[in-house]
């Protein structure tokens, strides 16, 4: 039995939540109304999904055909598939970038930085401080998935402070952070009006 055949709902049911056949005279209306709504937009995001898969692989194949182009016209020989690229319109009107970034994760021992960091501040005089409590505080607040914002960490080892506890804090900070990989991205720019300022074309919901 195919997968499809084994998810076939008979004609009058509607599958529940817990995976059993109801009767659609047996749905409320409103139910009914809620599960059209909740599954044309589910289809739609699910295209929009895939076209912008798709809009990701053409780019990065057109940008990276681009550079074996220049590489094979110039006869110079490139280091590697991976790098930073900005390819423009010839008027300036749009850049479009290919940029690759390390991913990392933390460690349990981020605990143990966070612990020294905390008796540092502790040890320190109130007030002159506020700001690096601030940073602090920011950079330990974990986000609505319960994930810590890299960023933020990695904000705290460019402050330059003359301290043997902070130094401990900022070498158990470094020793927690781990490689998760490289992603690259792509992102699109259009230029305002007449200026040499960019803004960024969205690709996600949340900028939109």
């Amino acid at each position: 039995m195919s997968e499809t055949q084994a998810h076939a709902i008979p004609e009058g049911y509607m599958r529940n939540a817990a995976g059993h056949l109801v009767p659609v005279d047996q749905v409320r209306e409103h139910d009914k109304l809620r599960d059209e709504v909740a599954r044309e937009l589910a289809a739609e995001a699910e295209e929009l999904h895939a076209r912008l898969k798709a809009f990701k692989a053409k780019a990065l194949g057109d940008i990276a055909d681009l550079v074996s182009i220049a590489a094979e016209r110039y006869e110079v020989q490139l280091g590697g598939k991976k790098g930073n690229v900005t390819a423009a319109t010839y008027d300036g009107q749009y850049k479009v970038m290919r940029s690759y970034a390390e991913r990392v994760t933390f460690t349990e021992e981020l605990e143990a930085a966070k612990e020294l960091i905390n008796d540092c501040i502790m040890r320190w005089s109130e007030g002159a401080n506020a700001n690096i409590r601030a940073l602090v505080d920011r950079a330990f607040r974990t986000d609505s998935k319960g994930q810590i914002k890299t960023t933020a960490i990695l904000e705290l080892l460019r402050l330059e402070i003359d301290d043997d506890g902070w130094q401990r804090a900022m070498q158990a900070l470094k020793d927690s952070i781990q490689s998760a990989g490289t992603a690259v991205y792509i992102r699109v720019y259009k230029r305002i009006g007449d200026s040499d300022q960019y803004r960024a074309v969205p690709l996600d919901l949340a900028a939109v």
